[in-house]
């Protein structure tokens, strides 16, 4: 069997999702593209080569349509949470783009929803890409920790860059890309953050936004985490973390994969944005989200997040937002919920509410 998948935004990301799919992953096809834009649902389905993939303006129409049997929401972030509803009350499984929502209060709305629809099955049907869970550094990373092979690890340190600022202020620069690193953190650790401070300085005449922006993250196991957001660099998309350990570090390797040398100069390329960079991460995490759809189990079982790590991720922006506001660079504590049954413990045993 095929699972007909439906991709919901026809952006850089849909059009890189939807061109996987269909060329790349074993077991589903691309059955239908939506965007409001008919010119630029076209050229994705042009992109992917696939003679039976059809148009349909409508998102919801999209969801419905008989030929899909899964959905992957690239659309703006504020559509995230409706058509990820819309894709559950459907009982169709869904893979939606991070962030789940902005504000933690709002993917409780998701959370509610797929609890109610759980049933005797008892799994989640909602997957967040949060594709680094996947990247082959990343895991010898999280491998090093897991084994102990340095010692414990005391301290990480985190950079994140891209070449131009999406459409958005300060805030978005938390809530749509710092959630990477929610999410990475924890699941590197496998220790929930539970404080958090914002920190601003001078920023660039590039943007309008805060930028750079610097956060503190502190997980339960007392490990410090520095963040570093710069997200108009200009340069490149960079993409960095060391792991500081008792004895030894361990760094993820960012060089591409050619040595320049030219006009007397001697370097390596960096990609302008993360789908050439993480290209093996999201092709894993594809292969991981069709092979749950094809045994009916819960994504998390393959590696994947769920719609509660999503709200892990969002609670944690919340904090940092509030620091943020708050101007002074004062730490906002994060405290510990249960987790509920149907999520498992994809990140430790405790979530983070501000």
């Amino acid at each position: 069997m095929s699972f007909g998948v439906a991709v919901i935004g026809a952006g850089p990301m849909g059009e890189d999702r939807a061109r996987r799919i269909e060329q790349e992953i074993k077991g589903a096809h691309l059955a239908v593209v939506s965007d409001i834009d008919a010119d630029r649902a076209a050229q994705c389905v042009g992109v992917t080569g696939s003679a039976t993939a059809r148009y349909v303006k409508d998102p919801e129409a999209a969801i419905a349509d008989a030929a899909v049997d899964a959905v992957i929401i690239a659309a703006p972030d504020r559509f995230h949470v409706p058509l990820t509803l819309a894709a559950l009350r459907t009982g169709k499984p869904v893979l939606c783009e991070k962030p789940l929502a902005p504000t933690a209060a709002e993917c409780l709305e998701v959370l509610d929803l797929e609890a109610s629809l759980s049933g005797t099955a008892n799994r989640a049907r909602v997957t967040l890409g949060f594709m680094r869970r996947f990247d082959p550094g990343c895991v010898e990373l999280r491998q090093t920790v897991t084994s102990d092979e340095f010692g414990p690890a005391l301290m990480l340190h985190c950079v994140h860059r891209n070449v131009d600022a999406y459409p958005g202020g300060s805030e978005h620069t938390i809530n749509a890309s710092a959630v990477h690193e929610f999410d990475f953190v924890p699941w590197l650790l496998g220790s929930g953050i539970k404080s958090v401070p914002w920190h601003g300085g001078r920023s660039s005449t590039r943007t309008a936004r805060q930028d750079p922006q610097f956060v503190l993250l502190e997980t339960e196991d007392g490990v410090l985490t520095t963040l570093e957001l710069f997200v108009s660099a200009k340069y490149g998309y960079e993409v960095r973390c060391e792991l500081v350990c008792e004895e030894g570090t361990r760094e993820l390797h960012t060089a591409a994969p050619t040595t320049v040398r030219h006009d007397r100069a001697l370097g390596t390329r960096l990609p302008p944005d993360a789908t050439l960079k993480y290209a093996e991460a999201y092709r894993g995490e594809l292969r991981a989200w069709v092979s749950s759809l094809e045994t009916g189990r819960d994504p998390s079982e393959f590696g994947l997040a769920t719609a509660w790590d999503g709200y892990l991720t969002a609670a944690v922006s919340d904090a940092v937002l509030e620091s943020m506001r708050a101007g002074d660079g004062h730490r906002v504590s994060i405290a510990s919920v249960p987790i509920p049954g149907l999520y498992g413990l994809p990140q430790g045993t405790s979530a983070a509410v501000a």
